[in-house]
């Protein structure tokens, strides 16, 4: 897979997480399913009020991030290089519609919450060996910190002119998904998850037909 197709996909993965997340934000009353730097000041306000049984969801969805993350980089450790892509799109789609499955049938926020969290967590590791994508998939602070810091340098003639266009589309990115996830949430309800498990599954299968159409990884011939 070319380098341009990992940088469009990653842009892709951003606008999904951004979506996923708006719909856990609003779903949840302010808490967050791929941002765990917001529930993780949740959690500390909630224990700052003594309010014990409002941190059990921000800790549980900060417990499931840290699964996924720990799932999906132990998949893209096992699998050949080339299937990582593939392999953890396909394993996010499910844990998606796992989420979806479980938030129809139980009243339970927690529990549909959960996978969905163990999903976003995951798709960190699909991008993870692509040197110079700052986003991570799910989280953009340090791309806007980098968007600042690269216009400045633009501004004072000190660096690439538009080295700040990258960071500024995965900002964007994440701010249109959100946008989508919304909205989406609001006309639709829970079933909005089946369009990032479609993206995510599509995502897997495109990936996967261009793995197998370039053929087996050129081995070395020893030299003699």
């Amino acid at each position: 897979m070319s380098r341009s197709w990992q940088l469009g996909i990653g842009l892709l993965l951003t606008g999904l997480a951004g979506y996923v997340d708006a719909l856990g934000f609003v779903r949840l009353g302010g808490l967050y399913t791929s941002f765990m730097s917001g529930n993780t000041t949740q959690l500390a306000v909630f224990g700052a009020e003594a309010e014990l049984h409002r941190m059990v969801l921000p800790a549980t969805l900060l417990l499931a991030f840290l699964t996924g993350s720990v799932l999906g980089s132990g998949l893209a450790i096992l699998v050949p290089p080339r299937w990582t892509t593939p392999i953890v799109l396909a394993y996010e789609s499910l844990l998606i519609l796992g989420g979806l499955g479980l938030g129809l049938e139980s009243p339970e926020l927690g529990l549909a919450a959960f996978f969905v969290a163990v999903a976003m967590g995951s798709q960190n590791a699909v991008l993870a060996q692509v040197k110079g994508f700052r986003a991570g998939t799910t989280f953009v602070t340090g791309a806007l910190f980098s968007l600042g810091q690269k216009s400045a340098q633009a501004l004072t003639r000190t660096g690439d002119p538009l080295g700040w266009v990258g960071d500024g589309l995965v900002w964007l990115s994440l701010l249109f998904g959100a946008y989508l996830g919304a909205h989406a949430y609001g006309i639709f309800s829970l079933y909005a998850l089946i369009a990032p498990a479609a993206i995510s599954g599509g995502l897997a299968l495109i990936t996967a037909i261009l793995v197998l159409r370039a053929g087996p990884p050129a081995t070395k011939v020893p030299s003699l």
